[in-house]
């Protein structure tokens, strides 16, 4: 049996919407393409552990509870189209909430396909491993790379790679859980309404290549500033254009509100701090090491928070020792 841990990742430069001329069958080349290139941090606190063994028949287990979960399915069976792999018992275990916007979907599939490399001993390199996560879920890619990584197009696929090591930039991050209720809307669902219902999708596109190419230069120089900017904006533009989507889509809710009004007065009072959050109510404060502590105190007196948590930025997937 081997075991994989996996970190979700929050993006800092978001994609919302798949590459529409990149539709091929899960495994073949484009399957699961995003529509422009993103850059991430992985989150340390937060930790997907998932355990993958030969079995009788195939079984998926999140959290105790089986579950039959159509992209594990199409990942796996796109998986032995290459490999004589046997019958699969999974489980999974996050130690955050699942299905509520703190990218569970990620770590689960930068860790299942970590343990399945590892069990039958696929030899897959990180990029390959993250070109299959990715066709599970496409910030996954980033979850396999780990620090602060970036998903673009790369020898005519794409996948992950990490820009900078965690040790690089140790930026800290307050995680503020506004609910663990599943989000309304599947990203999935919500990125195909956008692409064919706002008017707004095709500024999206082209502003998000350049907000990427900024923040690309703002990690090689440790810039904060830039980086504060460039992703605060990157995130008000996606949920801008969620919110011009036919039918509107509102990730958020009261206690998400409160809390970007509550890091807006701690920045007017100089603190190092920006947010960003993606679709879900979870909100997330990043800001330069020292700052942590006076950050999430700030978002632990906002009405709604349930909980606060704290992160140092996490690598990447990787096999636990046995």
């Amino acid at each position: 049996m081997a075991t994989a841990l996996a970190h979700p990742n929050v993006a800092l430069i978001k994609y919302w919407g798949k590459n529409a001329n990149a539709e091929a069958p899960i495994g073949g080349p484009g399957e699961n393409v995003p529509a422009t290139p993103s850059l991430s941090i992985a989150l340390a606190a937060l930790t997907t552990s998932t355990q993958v063994r030969a079995a009788a028949h195939d079984e998926m287990r999140i959290d105790g509870a089986i579950v039959h979960d159509r992209k594990i399915e199409r990942l796996v069976a796109a998986l032995r189209k290459t490999w004589d792999l046997p019958p699969l018992a999974v489980s999974s275990c996050n130690d955050f909430p699942t299905s509520a916007g703190l990218a569970s979907s990620a770590s689960g599939f930068a860790a299942l396909i970590t343990a399945i490399d590892g069990e039958f001993r696929l030899g897959l390199s990180a990029q390959e491993r993250s070109i299959w996560a990715r066709r599970g879920s496409a910030s996954a890619a980033r979850s396999v790379a780990g620090g602060f990584a970036t998903l673009a197009e790369h020898d005519g696929d794409w996948s992950a790679t990490t820009i900078a090591p965690k040790e690089a930039w140790p930026l800290e991050v307050a995680i503020a859980v506004t609910s663990t209720a599943p989000k309304p809307t599947p990203s999935t669902v919500g990125m195909e309404l956008s692409r064919t219902t706002s008017p707004f999708y095709p500024a999206w596109l082209q502003s998000t290549r350049a907000d990427y190419q900024t923040a690309v230069r703002a990690v090689a120089a440790s810039d904060f500033e830039t980086l504060a900017s460039v992703a605060e904006h990157s995130c008000m533009k996606m949920h801008a254009l969620m919110l011009s989507t036919r039918p509107s889509l509102l990730y958020w809710n009261e206690a998400t509100l409160a809390c970007i009004r509550a890091v807006k007065e701690l920045q007017d009072a100089g603190t190092p701090v920006f947010f960003t959050i993606d679709a879900g109510p979870q909100f997330k404060a990043v800001c330069q090491v020292g700052a942590g502590a006076k950050v999430s105190a700030a978002l632990a007196e906002v009405p709604g928070v349930l909980r606060v948590l704290r992160s140092a930025i996490g690598g990447g997937a990787r096999l636990q020792e046995r």
